[in-house]
This record gives C-alpha cells, structure tokens and sequence, in this order.
C-alpha cells in the first residue's frame, strides 16, 4: 500500500458505507453477471469465478488483492502520482499457518489436493458464498489463486484473499493473529529509489500491465519529475 495508515479493507465494504453487505455484494455479482461479455465457458460460470474475475477488472468484492512477489509488493507501496508524500507499508502474511487454522473442511480440501492455497475448483464444492460463510461463525481468512486469464495476473504474482463474511474486517483479523502478520514500512524518503531501483530489475508499469495503459503508466512515471 502507498499510504502506510491504509486500512486492510475492501472495495466492497467501503462502498456498502453502512448499507447491507451481503446485499450490495449479491447486487452486485448478479448485474456484472448480466452485463459482462460472455468470455467465460459454462464450466467457468460459478459464483467464485464470477467474484475473481470480477475483482481483476476493478468490481467491488469481498476480495483483497495481494502478490506472492516482495518486489511487486514494493511496487505498489511506493506507485503514487505523488509517492513521496508519506510513507508506504507492506503486509506480510504467512498464508501457509493462517490456513493451518481454517475449519476442517476447507483443511481437507487443500490436504486433498496438496497445496497451500485455494484454487476457484476447490472452492467450487461451495455452490454459493452463504454456503462458504456457514462454514465458521466468526470470519475465516482463506488465500486463492487466480484464474490466469491474462498475462497481467501472472506477471504480477496474483493472490486473492477471502473472507467468509462480506463485511469481515481483515484489520480485525491481523489484531487477533499478531504472530502471523508482519507490517514492513517503507520511508517515503526513500521510495523514488526503490522505485528507481525496481524500474532496473524490470519491476514496473511496463511490465506488470502489460498492454498500452501499463505502457504509458510507465513514461508518465518515467519522466515525472525529469
């Protein structure tokens, strides 16, 4: 994150701002559903899908963005069109024990299928998001991996977390498990270097949106104060 006093909450709790979660987000998934253009096969068409895809292309959703790479991490906790203005902050979450801690049927199914994260298959054995959020009655934190529908999920080393509520708070979640969240905070005096330095191991726009937006994202960035 650019601003290290950036809260850990998504783009859908934000825009509920006090309305009903779990309403707003079902609203939501079902018009994108209706208005997206059909690039999905009918064996792609579930709700969880529908969620990852919808995420990638900037839906609000219950969904937190996070990258498997610390350099791409830094990249976006120093991007800002003024990213010297404060500091910047990088969460760091041990994916691998938080998981160690979800209810016994999602820890069957990655021992199942012997990986540490969740693949949208594997969380397919949830026909609906209400059937994932009975699963706990406080919110479980899970991690995904998204589909790769384009190169600029893999570029980036894309991972989603998930909660099993819509209005689950991940800060809340960080507070009650202090040993398996690290926060490393990144010095605003020192981000035009890290991001100088980034730009020479080829960890930039350029490169992690691949196409003529993240091009010319990248001379902006480039030339911003040359």
């Amino acid at each position: 994150m650019s601003a290290h006093n950036a809260t850990l909450t998504t783009r859908l709790y934000r825009l509920a701002a006090g309305r009903d979660v779990r309403a707003l987000e079902l609203s939501l998934l079902r018009n994108f559903r209706k208005y997206a253009d059909k690039q999905l096969t009918a064996r792609d068409e579930t709700i969880w899908h529908w969620l990852t895809i919808g995420q990638h292309h900037g839906l609000p959703t219950r969904l937190l963005d996070w990258t498997y790479s610390p350099l791409v991490a830094l990249h976006f906790a120093t991007g800002t069109a003024h990213p010297e203005a404060q500091d910047g902050v990088v969460w760091c979450v041990d994916f691998a024990r938080a998981h160690a801690e979800l209810p016994l049927r999602l820890r069957r199914l990655l021992s199942r299928e012997h990986s540490r994260t969740f693949t949208l298959d594997m969380l397919s054995h949830f026909k609906t998001l209400d059937a994932f959020d009975a699963l706990a009655r406080q919110p479980v934190l899970a991690f995904v991996e998204p589909p790769s529908v384009d190169v600029r999920i893999l570029n980036q080393f894309a991972l989603f977390s998930v909660m099993s509520s819509p209005s689950g708070q991940l800060d809340a979640w960080v507070r009650g498990h202090p040993r398996l969240v690290r926060k490393v905070i990144v010095p605003a005096r020192l981000k035009g270097e890290i991001r100088d330095k980034l730009d020479q191991a080829n960890i930039n726009e350029r490169t992690l949106f691949p196409d003529l937006d993240g091009l010319s994202r990248w001379l902006a960035a480039y030339y911003h104060g040359r």
